[in-house]
């Protein structure tokens, strides 16, 4: 059996730009790829806190320690500069390989600045 489990994320992060005549996926920093371990052109998905949209896209580096979150062609739609919005990659894996899977998850400040990362998501309480 294989599972489809949360691989990375890039926790609230602000978009910059939004880029609706640009040739469309979104552009990240590339500092923020690499502590997120999300390749170039690597398939994500969108999830806008402000207004509650979710898109798939893929991501292009943006230069590093920019800060640049930009939401290009059609998706420019969906999110507006200012908006805050988590950024997901996912990965199938064996039950096995799930078992001890830990994701990488990346939390940044207002100006996507890396301000600490975890392999967890403390539980949720009443």
């Amino acid at each position: 059996m294989q599972r489809t489990l949360l691989k990375a994320k890039l926790h609230r992060a602000r978009v910059t730009h939004s880029e609706l005549e640009y040739e469309g996926s979104m552009a990240i920093d590339e500092a923020l790829l690499e502590a997120a371990g999300i390749l170039e052109f690597e398939q994500i998905q969108v999830y806008n806190v402000a207004n509650g949209e979710r898109f798939t896209t893929y991501a292009i580096r943006a230069e590093r320690d920019s800060g640049i979150i930009s939401v290009n062609g059609a998706a420019a739609h969906k999110a507006a500069p200012g908006d805050r919005v988590i950024i997901c990659i996912y990965a199938i894996l064996s039950a096995q390989e799930a078992a001890g899977h830990k994701p990488t998850l990346v939390y940044v400040d207002e100006h996507n600045r890396i301000t600490h990362t975890r392999n967890h998501i403390p539980r949720q309480v009443a």
